[in-house]
């Protein structure tokens, strides 16, 4: 019989170049984001209650503009539009589906989605919907994941779950190290001091401060969401030093 969950309300952090797939043809691949949309179906019929960010780096990255001469405060309002794109396609693909999703943008753009309202957010999270918070915290220089620690903490989320390409945190980087080692878990300060590439230290440290456990896992494995969830599956948990 699996664990018991630890955690009843989930913040899901998706990085842009999942719903890219393998190949990296499309910005956004269509079916790439109805798997991902199934993975996040599953675990809300199982009963958890879902809220998402997701990057906008499959689209544009605003530091990556600055880099080739653009205005950083511009570029990272673009990527913030990135954002609210994928936002929108995450929430076709879950109501195509069934799930009943709202998206909720730091920027407002009515025509489109909801401006972010807190209260409001909390109610649709009461209501069994799931809300896809887009554009970060609308303000350039801070990145997604900053928006997503800072939206976790607002929510009173149980922790954040970060779905990328890799199954965990490792002392090294696994594709450039064979010899990297992955964390079971590890604390908010060893990522800090070490610089180990989770979220950037802001985020971190609004996580750490909020006493908001980080889970990274890899979203491209199938089934793997709801089996970190359920305490299987292969995850690093970044979380407080246990006494």
């Amino acid at each position: 019989m699996s664990p018991a969950p630890r955690f009843k309300r989930i913040l899901l952090k998706l990085s842009g170049e999942v719903l890219m797939g393998d190949g990296g043809g499309l910005a956004i691949d269509p079916a790439v984001t109805a798997r991902v949309a199934a993975e996040i179906a599953d675990v809300k019929a199982q009963g958890f209650e879902l809220c998402i960010v997701v990057g906008g780096g499959n689209i544009f990255r605003g530091i990556s503009g600055a880099a080739r001469g653009m205005e950083r405060a511009t570029g990272d309002y673009m990527g913030m539009l990135a954002t609210v794109m994928n936002a929108l396609a995450v929430q076709n693909a879950l109501e195509q589906i069934g799930v009943e999703t709202r998206v909720q943008s730091a920027i407002p753009m009515s025509s489109v989605c909801e401006p972010f309202i807190r209260r409001r957010a909390m109610r649709h999270l009461e209501k069994g919907r799931v809300v896809i918070f887009a554009a970060g915290v609308g303000s350039p220089f801070f990145t997604t994941d900053s928006g997503a620690a800072l939206r976790a903490a607002e929510m009173n989320c149980d922790a954040l779950f970060k779905g990328t390409s890799v199954d965990g945190v490792y002392d090294a980087d696994p594709k450039k190290d064979p010899n990297a080692k992955r964390y079971a878990t590890v604390s908010y300060d060893t990522v800090l001091a070490h610089n180990l590439k989770v979220m950037d230290a802001s985020a971190v440290a609004l996580c750490r401060d909020s006493n908001i456990p980080i889970v990274v896992f890899n979203i491209r494995e199938h089934g793997n969401f709801a089996a970190v969830l359920h305490g299987e599956g292969v995850s690093t948990v970044v979380q407080k030093e246990t006494e």
